[in-house]
């Protein structure tokens, strides 16, 4: 079936990925209608040629109506810290905006969803790579909230007959274009690298260098944005109506926090002073997921798998906004 020229909302499209995703459509030829509150997006994260309404994903309903062909659902609390921290906050949006945003759906008659999961549905493994069929055990509100919306999802396709796919990343990283991450606090690896070679930060922490990994450090799993992108735009092509397939999404391969600081050296060309701090509770040593049913289901293999790659584009992007930043 092919889904061009359709019509698509993307809720918290004003995000990394949510706006990634919504320029890969427009660039398919689709019709976008981003739905975003700017409580963690930006306005100019919203790809041009996108329709933007600003609102909660609670206010789905006032947005949906049977021209929409599906929904790809990005608006979600994501930090795990502040999830620990202010758990309600996560359930009141992350789950009662998406049984809300589904209601809408229903009420709208449009019956095929794309939902960004995470991996941190797994908590921590016990083995790796990790399937689809590894125990779900979240070690965070934020990881809780999003297994829950999961269910939500399953039990949605058996009463209703919804077409739906989850797709759980692992780490996200580079950029498409001017998508790339800017969250405000950052907390992932490779933009904060960046900012150490921008000369924005005096150093990288290393969280334990005593790990049962090749050089001490925790290994996880990166994929590029656009593949990510990609995968987004094929899942919303082969969702089943009643079924709810689950996918994970990742290079196969890891890489360690040494390997990334090395890397971001060898593209910037600047140095990267790095601290080894106290390991961080909850870290597990490897993450690393098996990506086998996305590429069976969805026919989706990653493209840009090269480390060096990955950061150059997350470089470009970096210095982008710096140049924007001084003016």
């Amino acid at each position: 079936m092919s889904v061009s020229g359709k019509r698509y909302l993307v809720t918290g499209g004003a995000g990394y990925v949510g706006g990634a995703v919504a320029a890969h459509l427009l660039e398919a030829g689709h019709r976008v209608t981003v739905l975003d509150d700017l409580s963690t997006g930006f306005a100019e994260g919203v790809p041009e040629g996108a329709e933007f309404v600003r609102g909660r994903v609670q206010d789905a309903a006032r947005v949906l109506d049977p021209s929409y062909d599906a929904v790809l659902h990005f608006a979600a609390f994501s930090q795990v810290g502040e999830s620990v921290a202010d758990p309600e906050k996560y359930w009141r949006n992350n789950v009662g905006g998406s049984m809300d945003l589904l209601a809408a759906m229903r009420g709208a008659g449009v019956r095929r969803l794309v939902f960004s999961s995470t991996a941190a549905t797994y908590g921590e493994p016990s083995s790796v790579p990790i399937t689809e069929d590894a125990p779900t055990a979240p070690t965070s509100p934020y990881g809780a909230s999003k297994l829950a919306v999961d269910h939500m999802i399953a039990g949605e396709c058996a009463a209703h007959g919804l077409a739906a796919v989850s797709l759980r990343y692992f780490n996200v990283a580079g950029a498409h274009g001017r998508f790339g991450e800017r969250h405000d606090p950052e907390s992932h690896l490779i933009p904060l690298v960046l900012q150490v070679a921008l000369g924005r930060r005096e150093a990288i922490s290393v969280y334990g260098d005593d790990y049962p990994t090749p050089d001490g450090t925790c290994v996880r799993d990166y994929i590029h944005v656009s593949d990510l992108a990609e995968a987004h735009l094929l899942a919303v092509e082969k969702a089943v109506p009643g079924e709810h397939l689950v996918c994970n999404l990742g290079n196969g391969a890891g890489f360690s926090v040494r390997e990334v600081i090395d890397t971001v050296r060898k593209v910037t060309g600047h140095p990267v002073p790095e601290v080894v701090a106290p390991r961080r509770g909850g870290d597990p040593a490897v993450l690393v997921a098996s990506a086998d049913r996305a590429r069976e289901r969805l026919g989706w293999k990653p493209a840009r798998t090269d480390l060096a790659a990955i950061v150059a584009d997350a470089w470009d992007f970096a210095r982008q906004r710096e140049d924007h930043r001084r003016g």
